[in-house]
């Protein structure tokens, strides 16, 4: 229980991040943060009993930076959806393919790099999707940065939902 999830509002209630229950209560004791949501019970110590938070909220507010996502092959296949970008199909068994071959000057950039399936990457091989006769599909580029997208591939839980700004409540 001291390390579920907890989230993490800034001062003006903006969804900073997720912390465990054990960096909370820190953060509540030290008066940096107050407690908005209760909905675990509590944790009962020998001179006290303190709330288990859901949800808190920092007293200051935290400028953070818009970050680009990182190239990986994780954040590829999210951001192409599964999909194959030269066949279309829905796959889980993909590989990353550069559409200009890396040995020929191509970046490994996320303009240049696409998911594929393991038949069209073979049928393409080392060669340009013009040489190789295939085309992709849709168009290919840098998905843009969002300050949630830590929150939009784990369960989340109840209590969060009037905190999240993207779940209709």
């Amino acid at each position: 229980m001291i390390s579920a999830p907890v989230l993490l509002l800034n001062q003006n209630y903006e969804p900073l991040n997720l912390c465990t229950v054990r960096r909370a209560v820190v953060l509540l004791d030290g008066g940096k943060a107050e407690l908005l949501e209760n909905g675990r019970g509590e944790i009962k110590t020998p001179s006290r009993a303190v709330p288990i938070p859901s949800v808190i909220r920092l007293v200051y507010l935290v400028r953070r930076p818009l970050i680009q996502r990182r190239l990986s092959r994780k954040e590829v296949f999210l951001r192409d959806k599964h999909t194959c970008r030269y066949c279309g199909r829905e796959t889980k068994q993909l590989t990353l393919d550069h559409v200009m071959p890396r040995y020929r000057g191509g970046a490994h950039s996320w303009e240049n790099v696409v998911s594929a399936c393991v038949s069209c990457n073979h049928r393409k091989a080392g060669r340009t999707p013009e040489e190789a006769g295939i085309k992709l599909v849709g168009e290919v580029r840098s998905p843009r940065a969002n300050p949630y997208s830590m929150f939009l591939q784990r369960p989340l839980q109840d209590e969060w939902h009037r905190f999240l700004p993207w779940l209709d409540s």
